[in-house]
Protein backbone atom coordinates (compact mmCIF):
# COMPACT_ATOMS: atom_id res chain seq x y z
CA UNK A 1 0.00 0.00 0.00
CA UNK A 2 2.74 2.25 1.03
CA UNK A 3 4.79 1.82 -2.32
CA UNK A 4 1.49 2.17 -4.16
CA UNK A 5 1.62 5.92 -2.91
CA UNK A 6 5.21 6.64 -3.17
CA UNK A 7 5.26 5.85 -6.90
CA UNK A 8 1.73 8.57 -6.90
CA UNK A 9 3.76 11.39 -4.94
CA UNK A 10 6.61 10.32 -7.45
CA UNK A 11 4.13 10.92 -10.59
CA UNK A 12 2.28 14.31 -9.30
CA UNK A 13 5.60 15.33 -8.56
CA UNK A 14 7.09 14.88 -12.07
CA UNK A 15 3.65 16.63 -13.77
CA UNK A 16 4.19 19.48 -11.16
CA UNK A 17 8.32 19.98 -12.19
CA UNK A 18 7.06 19.80 -15.76
CA UNK A 19 4.08 22.33 -15.64
CA UNK A 20 6.48 24.68 -13.99
CA UNK A 21 9.47 24.37 -16.28
CA UNK A 22 6.72 25.12 -18.98
CA UNK A 23 5.35 28.43 -17.02
CA UNK A 24 8.89 29.37 -17.03
CA UNK A 25 9.54 28.67 -21.14
CA UNK A 26 6.54 30.92 -21.56
CA UNK A 27 7.65 33.42 -19.38
CA UNK A 28 11.32 33.28 -20.14
CA UNK A 29 9.79 33.38 -23.85
CA UNK A 30 7.71 36.90 -23.27
CA UNK A 31 10.71 38.35 -21.70
CA UNK A 32 12.51 37.78 -25.05
CA UNK A 33 9.61 38.74 -26.73
CA UNK A 34 9.45 42.03 -24.74
CA UNK A 35 13.43 42.93 -24.75
CA UNK A 36 13.50 42.14 -28.60
CA UNK A 37 10.78 44.31 -29.24
CA UNK A 38 12.64 46.92 -26.91
CA UNK A 39 16.55 46.95 -28.78
CA UNK A 40 15.68 48.95 -31.63
CA UNK A 41 14.16 51.73 -29.81
CA UNK A 42 17.82 51.76 -27.48
CA UNK A 43 19.75 51.44 -30.96
CA UNK A 44 17.70 54.60 -32.35
CA UNK A 45 18.56 56.50 -29.16
CA UNK A 46 22.08 55.97 -28.85
CA UNK A 47 22.47 56.41 -33.14
CA UNK A 48 20.87 59.75 -32.15
CA UNK A 49 22.88 60.92 -29.68
CA UNK A 50 26.19 59.75 -31.52
CA UNK A 51 24.83 61.79 -34.16
CA UNK A 52 24.46 65.15 -31.61
CA UNK A 53 27.88 64.87 -30.46
CA UNK A 54 28.89 65.11 -33.83
CA UNK A 55 27.05 68.05 -34.61
CA UNK A 56 28.38 69.30 -31.49
CA UNK A 57 31.91 68.85 -32.63
CA UNK A 58 31.44 70.21 -35.93
CA UNK A 59 29.89 73.39 -34.53
CA UNK A 60 32.66 73.66 -32.45
CA UNK A 61 34.99 73.49 -35.38
CA UNK A 62 33.22 76.04 -36.88
CA UNK A 63 33.48 78.22 -34.07
CA UNK A 64 37.01 77.20 -33.99
CA UNK A 65 38.06 78.02 -37.32
CA UNK A 66 35.89 80.95 -37.00
CA UNK A 67 37.54 83.00 -34.39
CA UNK A 68 41.12 81.83 -35.98
CA UNK A 69 39.88 83.28 -39.10
CA UNK A 70 38.63 86.91 -37.51
CA UNK A 71 41.98 86.47 -35.48
CA UNK A 72 44.13 86.18 -38.70
CA UNK A 73 42.19 89.33 -40.07
CA UNK A 74 42.48 91.02 -37.41
CA UNK A 75 46.47 90.91 -37.30
CA UNK A 76 46.51 91.72 -41.34
CA UNK A 77 44.19 94.71 -40.61
CA UNK A 78 46.51 96.15 -37.81
CA UNK A 79 50.13 94.76 -40.33
CA UNK A 80 48.28 97.25 -43.13
CA UNK A 81 47.12 100.22 -40.54
CA UNK A 82 51.04 100.52 -39.22
CA UNK A 83 52.23 100.31 -42.47
CA UNK A 84 49.86 103.07 -43.48
CA UNK A 85 50.76 105.03 -40.72
CA UNK A 86 54.39 104.69 -41.52
CA UNK A 87 54.19 105.64 -44.95
CA UNK A 88 52.14 108.00 -44.31
CA UNK A 89 54.74 109.17 -41.28
CA UNK A 90 57.65 109.26 -43.77
CA UNK A 91 55.67 111.43 -46.29
CA UNK A 92 55.04 113.86 -43.99
CA UNK A 93 58.80 113.99 -42.71
CA UNK A 94 60.20 114.45 -46.60
CA UNK A 95 57.60 116.85 -46.90
CA UNK A 96 58.37 118.92 -43.66
CA UNK A 97 62.12 119.01 -44.95
CA UNK A 98 61.06 120.10 -48.51
CA UNK A 99 59.09 122.48 -46.52
CA UNK A 100 62.17 123.75 -44.40
CA UNK A 101 64.42 123.60 -47.16
CA UNK A 102 62.63 125.92 -49.09
CA UNK A 103 61.57 128.32 -46.49
CA UNK A 104 65.47 128.60 -45.67
CA UNK A 105 66.09 128.95 -49.77
CA UNK A 106 63.61 131.80 -49.46
CA UNK A 107 65.21 132.82 -46.70
CA UNK A 108 68.55 133.21 -48.13
CA UNK A 109 67.25 134.57 -51.18
CA UNK A 110 65.72 137.48 -49.77
CA UNK A 111 68.55 138.09 -47.66
CA UNK A 112 69.99 141.47 -48.45
CA UNK A 113 74.18 141.01 -49.31
CA UNK A 114 76.82 140.87 -46.30
CA UNK A 115 77.78 143.94 -45.25
CA UNK A 116 81.46 144.97 -46.31
CA UNK A 117 83.34 145.90 -43.04
CA UNK A 118 86.94 146.64 -44.44
CA UNK A 119 87.90 150.26 -45.22
CA UNK A 120 87.88 151.03 -48.87
CA UNK A 121 90.66 152.62 -49.92
CA UNK A 122 90.68 156.22 -51.89
CA UNK A 123 91.40 154.68 -55.64
CA UNK A 124 88.56 152.59 -54.99
CA UNK A 125 85.53 155.21 -54.00
CA UNK A 126 84.79 155.73 -57.50
CA UNK A 127 83.55 152.72 -57.39
CA UNK A 128 80.51 151.33 -55.29
CA UNK A 129 78.56 148.30 -53.95
CA UNK A 130 80.34 145.17 -55.30
CA UNK A 131 82.48 146.78 -57.44
CA UNK A 132 83.82 148.89 -54.73
CA UNK A 133 84.55 146.36 -52.64
CA UNK A 134 86.26 144.35 -55.89
CA UNK A 135 88.51 146.58 -56.23
CA UNK A 136 90.00 146.83 -52.71
CA UNK A 137 90.27 143.06 -52.24
CA UNK A 138 92.20 143.29 -55.69
CA UNK A 139 94.62 145.42 -54.29
CA UNK A 140 94.45 143.13 -50.92
CA UNK A 141 95.36 140.51 -53.55
CA UNK A 142 98.42 142.23 -54.73
CA UNK A 143 97.43 142.90 -58.13
CA UNK A 144 97.68 146.75 -59.29
CA UNK A 145 95.22 149.56 -60.08
CA UNK A 146 95.85 148.65 -63.79
CA UNK A 147 93.52 145.53 -63.16
CA UNK A 148 90.87 146.48 -62.07
CA UNK A 149 89.12 147.40 -65.80
CA UNK A 150 89.87 143.93 -66.81
CA UNK A 151 88.48 142.46 -63.80
CA UNK A 152 85.37 144.60 -63.96
CA UNK A 153 84.82 143.84 -67.73
CA UNK A 154 85.18 140.22 -66.97
CA UNK A 155 82.60 139.80 -64.60
CA UNK A 156 80.24 142.30 -65.96
CA UNK A 157 79.95 139.93 -68.89
CA UNK A 158 79.90 136.67 -66.09
CA UNK A 159 77.26 137.95 -63.77
CA UNK A 160 76.69 142.37 -63.58
CA UNK A 161 78.12 141.76 -60.28
CA UNK A 162 75.27 140.25 -58.98
CA UNK A 163 76.10 138.35 -56.09
CA UNK A 164 72.75 136.43 -56.50
CA UNK A 165 73.69 135.74 -60.44
CA UNK A 166 72.54 132.18 -61.09
CA UNK A 167 72.98 129.90 -64.61
CA UNK A 168 70.29 127.39 -64.40
CA UNK A 169 71.09 125.11 -67.07
CA UNK A 170 74.62 124.98 -65.54
CA UNK A 171 75.01 125.95 -62.14
CA UNK A 172 77.55 128.51 -61.85
CA UNK A 173 76.79 131.04 -59.02
CA UNK A 174 77.34 134.46 -58.01
CA UNK A 175 79.64 137.22 -58.94
CA UNK A 176 82.62 135.28 -60.42
CA UNK A 177 80.09 132.51 -61.54
CA UNK A 178 81.79 129.82 -59.80
CA UNK A 179 80.76 126.04 -61.11
CA UNK A 180 79.54 124.61 -58.85
CA UNK A 181 78.54 127.47 -56.70
CA UNK A 182 79.66 125.59 -53.34
CA UNK A 183 83.48 126.20 -54.42
CA UNK A 184 83.19 129.04 -53.01
CA UNK A 185 82.33 127.65 -49.23
CA UNK A 186 86.77 127.16 -49.38
CA UNK A 187 86.69 130.79 -48.31
CA UNK A 188 83.85 130.62 -46.12
CA UNK A 189 79.96 129.62 -45.05
CA UNK A 190 78.49 132.52 -46.41
CA UNK A 191 79.41 132.62 -49.79
CA UNK A 192 75.80 132.73 -50.90
CA UNK A 193 74.81 136.19 -50.06
CA UNK A 194 78.46 137.54 -49.50
CA UNK A 195 80.08 139.69 -52.40
CA UNK A 196 83.24 139.83 -50.73
CA UNK A 197 83.79 135.99 -50.23
CA UNK A 198 83.08 135.48 -53.83
CA UNK A 199 85.29 137.90 -54.45
CA UNK A 200 87.66 136.42 -52.46
CA UNK A 201 87.01 133.04 -54.04
CA UNK A 202 87.12 134.55 -57.90
CA UNK A 203 90.63 136.81 -57.05
CA UNK A 204 92.23 132.98 -55.84
CA UNK A 205 90.87 131.29 -58.80
CA UNK A 206 91.94 133.77 -61.41
CA UNK A 207 95.57 134.12 -59.85
CA UNK A 208 96.18 130.78 -59.88
CA UNK A 209 95.28 129.73 -63.28
CA UNK A 210 95.32 132.95 -65.16
CA UNK A 211 97.95 134.72 -63.14
CA UNK A 212 96.33 138.18 -63.25
CA UNK A 213 92.43 139.61 -64.15
CA UNK A 214 93.69 141.07 -67.41
CA UNK A 215 95.28 137.08 -68.41
CA UNK A 216 91.83 135.98 -67.38
CA UNK A 217 89.95 139.14 -69.60
CA UNK A 218 91.72 137.68 -72.53
CA UNK A 219 91.66 134.50 -72.47
CA UNK A 220 87.49 134.97 -72.01
CA UNK A 221 87.71 137.31 -75.00
CA UNK A 222 89.19 134.12 -76.78
CA UNK A 223 87.17 131.67 -75.90
CA UNK A 224 83.95 133.10 -74.60
CA UNK A 225 84.88 131.64 -71.05
CA UNK A 226 87.50 131.69 -68.25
Amino acid sequence: MMGTVNRAWSVAGARTASVALLIAGVAGGVYLGKQSSFSPSVASFAQAEVSDMQLLKDRQNQHTAARAMRHQAENDAAKKAAAEAKSAATQARSLEKKRIAKKKAEAEANAGPVAFTGPIPSSCQEFSGSRAIGCTLMLDKGFGLAEFPCLNQLWNKESGWNYKAENRSSGAYGIPQALPGSKMSSVAADWKNNPATQIKWGLGYIKGRYKSPCGAWTYFQNNGHY
